[in-house]
């Protein structure tokens, strides 16, 4: 796909994304209520596409840090560093996700996000119990024990990397992820289940990150996914949840990858 039309798709889901900011400063899906969650995934696509993140939806983040999962801790951490900075209460609650194994929350899902969050201050028994985690096939679940899926393996990559992790963890990731790759130029889940704009916009972030080139043919599932208001479909069949699909899409379009500087 050229430039220019990636380019011109990522700005018309951008005005998406934009469009559905509140009256309270958080962001919802057509029909719905803000969540810290949805917020905090679209003000991370703002950054991404080089838009200004807006003081209100700052202020919504740091107004609902509590009461929240540990992923959506991670998210939330995120969406405040690029928003101005994390508070100080918010970074505590990161840090006593933290366990004496390395994990961060309860899952593999929940470390990964946490390496994201940390970024640079990632401690080393975090970093060896993720690569532990992965399995032979060369992905990774989103809990020990589980099967390895695409989207997990993807965050993976770009947790690694951000941990200055090299080598064969990362190319037997990518590997695992180029065999979700389907005939469409989309990427699946899990095998069998079907191309999906996510699962397709975690890989490109992944290889993106491991300065390896991301297939055209993904950045035209996405194009073809495309639908009038500027949103994009989850899939060919499904078109639930606009802005969480467009939101994580947008820093895919934008080839940034996680974490977000």
């Amino acid at each position: 796909m050229g430039v220019k039309v990636a380019l011109a798709i990522a700005a018309t889901v951008l005005s998406f994304v934009q469009g559905r900011a509140q009256p309270d400063g958080g962001y919802a899906e057509p029909g719905g209520h803000s969540t810290a969650g949805l917020t905090a995934t679209a003000v991370l696509a703002l950054r991404a596409a080089g838009a200004p993140v807006p003081d209100a939806a700052t202020a919504f983040l740091r107004a609902h840090e509590t009461g929240l999962a540990s992923t959506e801790v991670e998210l939330v951490t995120m969406a405040e560093a690029v928003g101005g900075g994390v508070s100080p209460g918010l970074l505590d609650s990161l840090r006593a996700l933290e366990h004496p194994t390395g994990a961060i929350g309860p899952a593999v899902n929940s470390t990964i996000w946490g390496v994201l969050a940390l970024s640079q201050a990632v401690p080393a028994t975090t970093v060896r119990f993720l690569v532990r985690a992965q399995a032979k096939s060369g992905g990774f679940p989103w809990l020990l024990g589980a099967k390895p899926d695409n989207d997990d393996t993807a965050a993976a990559v770009e947790a690694l990397v951000a941990a200055g992790v090299r080598g064969r963890p990362v190319s037997q990731a990518l590997a695992f992820l180029r065999a979700r790759e389907r005939p469409d130029g989309g990427f699946e889940l899990q095998a069998g289940s079907g191309s999906n704009v996510q699962s397709t916009a975690w890989s490109i972030q992944a290889f993106v990150a491991a300065g390896a080139a991301p297939p055209a043919a993904a950045f035209r599932y996405i194009t073809h996914m495309t639908r009038a208001d500027g949103s994009l479909r989850y899939s060919a069949l499904y078109a639930t949840t606009p802005l969480w699909v467009s939101a994580q899409a947008l820093p895919a379009l934008s080839r940034a990858p996680f974490p977000l500087r």
